[in-house]
C-alpha cells in the first residue's frame, strides 16, 4: 500500500502508461481522478479502479484548454479535499520532421501543446499541492537523450519538459512540492505492438522479428512494458522518493545510460 489513501491526478490516461498508472496506483491504495479528451476511455479506467476498491473521478480534459485545467482541478478538490500528486502523462505529438525544414508554426503549436500545457497544469495545482506537500511526475521520452533524423521537433519540446521539471523544483521546493521526470525507453503495449506489426507486415516478417532487432542492442534484451513505467511513477509519487527532487529516471531496460 505504497499510495495508501493518497489522492493522485492522473493527465493523458490512454491505452497504455496512463491506464496502468491509474490502475497500479489504485492497486497501491490510491484513490484517482482521471483526465483525458476521450470520456469513454476514462469511464473504463475508472471501472478498473472501482473494482480495486478505491475511488475514481473522471474528468473528460483538453489539457491545451486552460478553463477546462481549472476545472479539473476544481473537481479533484471539490471530490477528494486534496491532491497527493499530479501526473503529466499527456501528449501532443509534433510533427516528425527535420528540424531545418520543418514548419516553424508546427513546432510552436507542438511547443505550445506540450510544454506551454504542462506548464499551466502544474501552476494551476500549486495550492492543492502544498497543503499536501504533493508530488509531481512528469512523463518524459529517452528522445531527450539521442539524437535522430525528423525527431527534433519532438525532442525540443520534451527537452524544455525536462528544463521545465528541474527549474519548477527549484522553485516549489521551499512548498514542500517534488517535481521528478521519467523517461520511458520504447514501451511494449498497444500503440508499439500495432506499429510493430504494420513494420513487419511492409518487410513481409513477424512483429516478433522486430521486436527482437529493437531489443537486440538493450542490455537486458526486452522492451519495458507499460506497467514497468507505471511503477516507476509510482515510486517517485510516493513517500518512498520524499528525498529525490530534480530528477529524471530513466526506464528504458538500458538501451541508454545516463
Amino acid at each position: 500500500m505504497l499510495l495508501e489513501d493518497k489522492v493522485l491526478v492522473v493527465s493523458g490516461v490512454g491505452p497504455d502508461v496512463g491506464r496502468s498508472v491509474a490502475v497500479r496506483a489504485a492497486a497501491a491504495g490510491a484513490d484517482l481522478v482521471l483526465a483525458a479528451r476521450t470520456a469513454a476511455r476514462l469511464d473504463e479506467v475508472a471501472r478498473q479502479v472501482k473494482d480495486l476498491g478505491r475511488r475514481a473521478l473522471a474528468v473528460p480534459t483538453d489539457v491545451t484548454d486552460q478553463a477546462a485545467v481549472e476545472r479539473l482541478a476544481e473537481a479533484a478538490v471539490a471530490e477528494f479535499g486534496k491532491v497527493d500528486a499530479l501526473v503529466l502523462n499527456a501528449l501532443m505529438m509534433p510533427p516528425i520532421a527535420d528540424l531545418s525544414k520543418v514548419d516553424l508554426e508546427a513546432v510552436q503549436a507542438g511547443f505550445s501543446n506540450n510544454v506551454v500545457s504542462a506548464l499551466h497544469m502544474i501552476r494551476t495545482f500549486v495550492p492543492a499541492l502544498t497543503q499536501t506537500a504533493g508530488s509531481v511526475v512528469v512523463v518524459n521520452s529517452m528522445v531527450v537523450r539521442f539524437s535522430q533524423r525528423g525527431m527534433g521537433p519532438y525532442k525540443l519540446a520534451k527537452a524544455a519538459l525536462l528544463a521545465g521539471a528541474q527549474s519548477l523544483a527549484t522553485e516549489l521546493g521551499p512548498h514542500g512540492i517534488r517535481v521528478n521526470s521519467v523517461a520511458p525507453g520504447h514501451i511494449w503495449g498497444d500503440s508499439l505492438q500495432w506499429y510493430f506489426g504494420y513494420l513487419g507486415k511492409k518487410r513481409g516478417v513477424d512483429a516478433q522479428v522486430i521486436y527482437e532487432e529493437t531489443a537486440a542492442g538493450i542490455d537486458l534484451g526486452r522492451l519495458p512494458e507499460p506497467d514497468e513505467i507505471a511503477d516507476a511513477v509510482l515510486f517517485l509519487a510516493s513517500p518512498m522518493a520524499r528525498a529525490i527532487t530534480g530528477q529524471c529516471l530513466d526506464v528504458n531496460c538500458g538501451e541508454y545510460h545516463h
